[in-house]
């Protein structure tokens, strides 16, 4: 394995039958975007389908852990509601694109989130602030709302750590999208059976 190579994935893994929410910030767009195909991408190729990826953009950050926990309960409420809440927000989309039809989409509680988002480091402690307000938050929504969220928030010295890290550089490190996706359909199929009771 190479340096900082992302640990392989379980062969079995698989994320048919799951729906999947995507929360992710509008800084850094370059880098932002590419860790959010790389997601979609490595979703798609582990079966989840895309009317089960819910994809919404926020400004930054530090709305990231109340904007995980808002769609984890538009979730619960689209699962006692008739009527998809949901339809509004176009699959593998930002809230600013049309929305489309929703047809085949999973109704009901999301089996995991992933938010992203890149922070660099400036001159001020800004950075600080920012990287423990949304990882403690996260940590947080997922623990109290039980559902597996995913961490995916870069917090890097400077741009191209952070452009490295989404695959942008040539010769850099892979792009942890992928990585984050696998870890959500992981932990979204052992939730699902401990929750039965079942370890096997």
């Amino acid at each position: 394995m190479a340096p900082h190579a992302m640990p392989e994935a379980p062969a079995s893994l698989t994320g048919k039958d799951l729906k999947i929410g995507i929360v992710h910030t509008r800084w850094n767009k370059e880098v932002v975007q590419a860790l959010v195909t790389g997601t979609i991408e490595r979703l798609q190729s582990l079966g989840v389908t895309k009317d089960n990826i819910i994809v919404q953009q926020i400004a930054g950050s530090w709305e990231l852990p109340i904007a995980t926990k808002k769609l984890i309960h538009a979730g619960r409420v689209q699962q006692g509601n008739s009527q998809n809440l949901l339809s509004g927000l176009d699959p593998l989309s930002s809230p600013d694109a049309p929305s489309t039809p929703v047809t085949t989409q999973k109704r009901g509680e999301f089996d995991a989130i992933i938010s992203i988002g890149v922070l660099v480091k400036g001159s001020t402690q800004h950075f600080e602030y920012i990287a423990g307000a949304a990882t403690d938050g996260l940590m947080r929504v997922s623990l109290d709302e039980n559902v597996p969220v995913v961490f995916g928030v870069l917090t890097c010295n400077n741009e191209e750590q952070a452009r490295s890290r989404a695959g942008l550089v040539e010769g850099g490190l892979e792009n942890h999208g992928p990585s984050w996706a696998e870890s959500a359909v992981e932990l979204a199929n052992l939730s699902g059976k401990w929750s039965k009771g079942e370890f096997n």
